[in-house]
């Protein structure tokens, strides 16, 4: 007999999958846009009454710099208001990266202008005045400058104030750092590590040279912390390397004893400093903010461009730098712009940003004498991981429950959905 069972953790049943940031984002959104349009009617305003064609232009360039800022905004505010909208199957927590998405294609729109109109400049040039375009310039850059500092709270594409994974120590070749220590044993030479990667550590132990071979059940090892407690973690064998089959609790600093066929072996592991990883901080990445930060930047590097060319055509005569800075300007919001695209974009059709958590839900569930039929892991908002497993046992007293309750280690799986059938639905 087949069993369903579907469960949110930890933000109960109601599928409200917004980043932990949600609302200081909106809040910071909302305040650039305020700042942005104060600068567009006082330009617009100043340039009327002046007579400042220059002046008046800029604003109607910043109402566009505001409009893109609203994208945002309207998106924070409509995600929080229809987060408990049951029309929305899986929550609001995508709504952040369909308007990522928006801007993105609003900047490689606004590259493809500035370019064009840097390369007409370049065919058929202009006059300059360069006593009002250089201090519009300047001013424009200090607006995206407060702005930057506004947008500063979560801008490094990914959210602060929730769970983020840390690696440990030095380089391994497969991109990931860990502190590993080599064994030297009569079955050849090993390396035992600490690996982490956005979800629970876990040991590691994997063969150094082509002779070397272990048997999982062969091998275990016990870690004695400062306090005195000990912990024994016994070994699945994962195709290549031995694996841990219980997580490592922190702080990852013990004396370890590694028990091999040919004795003892003991080492000593420290606590290292943090560092975030990069499967880890995609999905936990707030694309809408990251969308809203990418405009001012870029923004601002074009008002940089603009008044080094500006300044170098007045001083050298060099006209021809002016639509220069606007080529350079128009390629790196354009190379901005594809960034911001693919990785919305892989979002919205469901990729998977962390397959690592794809792998250790699989590895959870198989270590138990189960068969994985079936296994769907994306991401449902940020910091919101979703799953769906198919899971064949012959333990008949295993319910959903059950594979719920071992999946709640994992950070961020915040909405399982599992399916149970008996052991002959593997064959």
């Amino acid at each position: 007999m087949t069993m369903f069972e579907d469960a949110a953790f930890g933000a109960g049943h109601d599928h409200i999958f917004l980043g932990a940031a949600h609302a200081d984002n909106e809040r910071r959104t909302w305040m650039v846009i305020a700042l942005c349009s104060a600068m567009m009617v006082a330009e617009i305003v100043g340039g009327s009454l002046f007579g400042s064609l220059a002046l008046v232009a800029d604003g109607l360039h910043m109402s566009t710099h505001a409009g893109a800022m609203l994208i945002a905004a309207l998106a924070y505010t409509y995600a929080r208001k229809h987060a408990s909208d049951n029309r929305f199957v899986f929550g609001t927590g995508k709504l952040g990266d369909l308007a990522g998405f928006t801007s993105a294609i609003v900047l490689a729109m606004i590259a493809l202008l500035i370019g064009y109109e840097a390369v007409s400049r370049f065919l058929s040039p202009v006059p300059i005045r360069f006593g009002q375009a250089i201090p519009i310039a300047i001013l424009g850059l200090l607006v995206n400058l407060a702005s930057v500092w506004l947008l500063s709270g979560n801008h490094h594409g990914h959210s602060h104030g929730y769970n983020h994974g840390h690696r440990h120590g030095h380089g391994h070749e497969d991109g990931h750092e860990e502190e590993v220590h080599r064994i030297f044993g009569s079955a050849g030479v090993f390396a035992l590590s600490v690996f982490e990667d956005g979800v629970p550590a876990v040991f590691r132990m994997t063969p150094e040279t082509a002779s070397s071979k272990l048997i999982a059940n062969e091998v275990s090892l016990t870690t004695i912390r400062p306090d005195g407690t000990h912990q024994t973690f016994a070994f699945a064998d994962r195709g290549g390397y031995l694996e841990s089959k219980d997580d490592i609790p922190e702080p990852h600093a013990f004396r370890a004893v590694v028990l091999l066929p040919d004795g003892e072996h003991q080492i000593e592991f420290e606590e290292h400093e943090h560092d975030h990883d990069d499967a880890h901080a995609a999905a936990n990445r707030d694309h809408n903010i990251r969308s809203a930060y990418i405009h001012v930047i870029a923004d601002a590097a074009v008002s940089v461009l603009a008044i080094l060319g500006l300044l170098l055509a007045r001083t050298f005569g060099w006209v021809w730098m002016d639509p220069l800075a606007g080529v350079i300007g128009a390629l790196v919001i354009a190379n901005w712009s594809w960034g911001l695209m693919r990785d919305t974009g892989g979002i919205l059709l469901d990729m998977n940003p962390d397959k690592r958590m794809a792998e250790n839900v699989r590895h959870v569930i198989e270590d138990n004498g189960d068969t994985v039929l079936d296994l769907h892991v994306w991401r449902v908002g940020p910091g919101h991981m979703s799953a769906i497993v198919s899971v064949a046992t012959s333990e008949a007293q295993r319910k959903p429950g059950f594979y719920r309750a071992a999946l709640k280690r994992f950070n961020g799986l915040s909405h399982v959905t599992v399916e149970v059938n008996p052991a002959s639905a593997a064959a």
